[in-house]
Order: C-alpha cells, then sequence, then structure tokens
C-alpha cells in the first residue's frame, strides 16, 4: 500500500500560518477595541460628573473665577471624550477588518482542508481497490491451482 501524499501540502502549512497571524492581528483588536471602549467609558464618567458638579454648584452662591476654571475643565473632558468616542470608532473598524481578513483567511483555510479531506478519500477508495484487486488475484491462482490438481 503506497503511503498518502497531499501536494497542497507547502500551501495548506502557509494558509494555515496566514490563519493563525490573521486570528492573532484580531485577537489585538478587540483587545484594542475594548480598551478604546473603557477608557471611552471613563471619559464619559468624568464628564458627567463634571456637569454635576456644574449643575450643583450653581444652585450656591456664584463665583466668576471657580465656574470659569470649571467650565474650562468640563470643556477640556468634553474634548476628551469626543476624542475617545474617535478612538472607539477607529478601533471599531479597524476590528472590523480584522474579523473580515481572520474570516478570509480561515476560509482559504477550509478550502485546503477540503481538497486533502477528497484527496484523502479518493487515496483510500484506490488502495481499497488495489487491496481487492490483490485478493481477487490471489484467490483466482488458489482456484486455479485446485482445479488443475483436481484434474490430474
Amino acid at each position: 500500500m503506497k503511503r498518502f501524499r497531499f501536494p497542497l501540502r507547502p500551501v495548506a502549512v502557509l494558509r494555515a500560518h496566514q490563519e493563525m497571524r490573521a486570528r492573532e492581528a484580531f485577537g489585538a483588536a478587540v483587545h484594542s477595541y475594548v480598551s478604546a471602549e473603557e477608557e471611552h467609558s471613563a471619559a464619559k464618567a468624568r464628564v458627567a460628573a463634571f456637569e454635576q458638579e456644574l449643575f450643583s454648584g450653581r444652585r450656591e452662591r456664584f463665583n466668576a473665577a471657580v465656574e470659569a476654571e470649571n467650565l474650562a475643565a468640563y470643556r477640556q473632558e468634553s474634548a476628551a471624550e469626543g476624542e475617545s468616542e474617535r478612538r472607539v470608532f477607529a478601533a471599531r473598524e479597524q476590528m472590523d477588518r480584522a474579523r473580515a481578513a481572520y474570516l478570509e483567511a480561515h476560509r482559504k483555510v477550509e478550502v485546503v482542508r477540503r481538497l486533502e479531506d477528497k484527496a484523502r478519500a479518493a487515496h483510500r477508495l484506490e488502495t481499497a481497490r488495489e487491496e481487492q484487486a490483490g485478493f481477487d488475484d490471489f484467490a483466482a491462482r488458489r482456484h486455479f491451482g485446485r482445479t488443475q490438481f483436481s484434474r490430474s
């Protein structure tokens, strides 16, 4: 029985390596997205705290210097929140691109795997046919040998 050799083995190895790199890139993109989301949530919480401080400060006595400082800090935090939101959108877009690349790489690996499965099935079938032909040949020789000895 001859040994199975898949002619596309180097392609399968290369595609598996590409899939692994795409999976790692996707994982890094997901991590980046989660970090950006957490940063954005923290920025939103800081802005909400500033808003609460500004609104509660207006109920008391008005101090223009303190209010000006608070308003400047609020604007700075609002700008930081907007920037963090843009980073979240960029990270989400990068994550979507990495997911698409990973899915494409996985699809290519699956194509080669299916081709290898088909080649293995064909090899098994061919090997089984050769084995059966050997059994048939052996049985025919044995039968022919018995009929020769019984006629003499």
